[in-house]
């Protein structure tokens, strides 16, 4: 065709349905030979499909569980000084963590942007709590705390001389090298 003539659109739309009809309903176009030493075709991925009911339920019902964790973090009833009592909760801290890290994956897969907040501002939390138990009692702070509680005398022994002070109405214990005799009140 040449510039001057206008092309005649129905003439070929009407060609381009009848190769269409030919080849019947959902047929799939014929393929096409791909030149030697050319990637082959790769069909497109299919998009994920919504998610569910479920998985939002889910996604909540971590950040719910880190929410609470948290909370029972900051209203612990127990001595958290030494000891048992110290990795249990400890032990508390680290499980708050990993529901927070859970629920901040699932939120952010599920695109739920204030269940993914609530789950950082946990994680932020518990990481300061755990710290704040840990570092002082690993050398890093300052102030050093004991990771294990004193041990207390067996009952009925005697302990070393000067170790505690005398109970209250009984006379001093007297430094080894001087008298041995009580003083009188």
């Amino acid at each position: 065709m040449t510039a001057d003539q206008p092309r005649d659109w129905d003439r070929e739309l009407a060609a381009i349905d009848k190769v269409i009809q030919k080849q019947g309903p959902g047929a799939p176009p014929p393929p096409t030979a791909l030149p030697p030493g050319s990637i082959e075709r790769v069909p497109p991925i299919a998009p994920r499909p919504a998610p569910g009911r479920g998985s939002v339920a889910r996604t909540w019902f971590w950040t719910v569980l880190a929410l609470a964790l948290g909370i029972g973090l900051a209203v612990w009833p127990y001595p958290k000084a030494c000891g048992l009592q110290l990795f249990f909760f400890l032990g508390a801290t680290a499980v708050t963590v990993v529901a927070g890290v859970v629920g901040a994956l699932a939120s952010w897969a599920h695109r739920r942007g204030v269940a993914h907040l609530l789950c950082l501002l946990v994680l932020l939390w518990a990481g300061v709590v755990g710290a704040s138990e840990a570092l002082p009692r690993s050398g890093y702070a300052r102030e050093s705390r004991p990771w294990l509680c004193p041990a207390a005398p067996a009952p009925g022994a005697q302990p070393a001389p000067g170790a505690q002070p005398a109970p209250s109405g009984a006379a001093p214990a007297a430094p080894s090298g001087q008298g041995t005799q009580p003083v009188k009140p």
